[in-house]
């Protein structure tokens, strides 16, 4: 059999960066909108920092405002939510991000609750969380949207398909598993009280791995010619001493018996700032009360 598909998460993201940007361009010729994206970030974690830098370039290559504050580790939550409130009524800010892990003394869910759910373009709100649940218009997670996109792209309809997502984080598994209901997939959520884990990925024709433990998913648990998607994402040392990022799938295993796969570094990882974009496109428009504009290059 010959090894998987390598699935281009790259590749894919800078075509829906580049649709982003042709679409904000039409919604700002037509209706006079700009949308704008406003990230918050407390304290100086340094991938945190990391990620804000790339949201930030990714956002102005896109002709998407880009909205910037910064609070000190020390901020107490009244001032994180201070932050929020003035963000939620600010009205050039269509979408806002708040960068997670927030310090301890800051309550996460709380933050997340403050957040007007038509800015919460990161899809926690428990009130987007509920629309996903019940078929409803929601702002959608950006890494499960991002995973749906590269199922869609490799396998196209995903109607009827067995799929199994291992995790149930609010943020990837239980989204995904929605998502993919939408999609008119049979849905399987796995997790650590999962009786014979192994044999229920064996079942499954697409498997969505998103557990935090590096290589946990062998090639042995997958079926053949299945799509695997590794949400995963961990540094770990090998043992000549240097460190290297693995998703939670063995990817030298798992290529020589799926079909398709994910690399871990450049496979759902992308997808998540370009469909950040996406949603703040989406979460604009919804604002202004106009149609997300059709992509003219597509």
């Amino acid at each position: 059999m010959a090894e998987a598909r390598i699935i281009d998460g790259k590749a894919v993201a800078e075509r829906v960066r580049a649709s982003v940007g042709r679409r904000v361009a039409l919604l700002k010729a037509a209706h006079g909108v700009t949308p704008g994206l406003a990230v918050l970030l407390v304290g100086t974690d340094p991938a945190s920092q990391v990620y804000v830098r790339a949201k930030g370039k990714a956002t102005v290559e896109a002709g998407i405002a880009s909205f910037e504050d910064r609070l000190p580790a020390g901020a107490s939550a009244a001032d994180v939510l201070a932050k929020v409130r003035a963000l939620n009524a600010d009205a050039r800010v269509h979408g806002i991000l708040v960068q997670l892990p927030l310090p301890d003394q800051v309550d996460e869910a709380a933050v997340i609750d403050a957040i007007d759910p038509a800015k919460d373009v990161d899809g926690f709100h428990v009130i987007n969380a509920g629309r996903l649940a019940t078929g409803q218009a929601a702002m959608v997670p950006c890494t499960p949207l991002g995973c749906l996109m590269l199922l869609k792209e490799t396998l196209g309809d995903l109607t009827g398909k067995r799929a199994l997502v291992l995790g149930r984080s609010n943020i990837v598994g239980k989204p995904m598993a929605q998502l993919l209901l939408g999609a008119h997939c049979t849905v399987t959520i796995a997790h650590s009280r999962t009786r014979d884990l192994a044999a229920e990925a064996r079942r499954a024709e697409i498997l969505i791995a998103a557990v935090g433990k590096p290589e946990m998913v062998k090639g042995d648990w997958i079926a053949p010619g299945a799509t695997v998607i590794d949400v995963g994402i961990n540094r770990i040392t090998g043992a000549d001493g240097k460190s290297r990022l693995v998703g939670d799938v063995a990817f030298q295993e798992a290529k020589r018996v799926a079909g398709a796969i994910t690399p871990v570094p450049g496979g759902v990882g992308p997808m998540t700032i370009a469909c950040l974009l996406e949603n703040t496109l989406t979460a604009a428009c919804r604002q202004a009360g106009v149609a997300v504009p059709a992509d003219p290059g597509a």
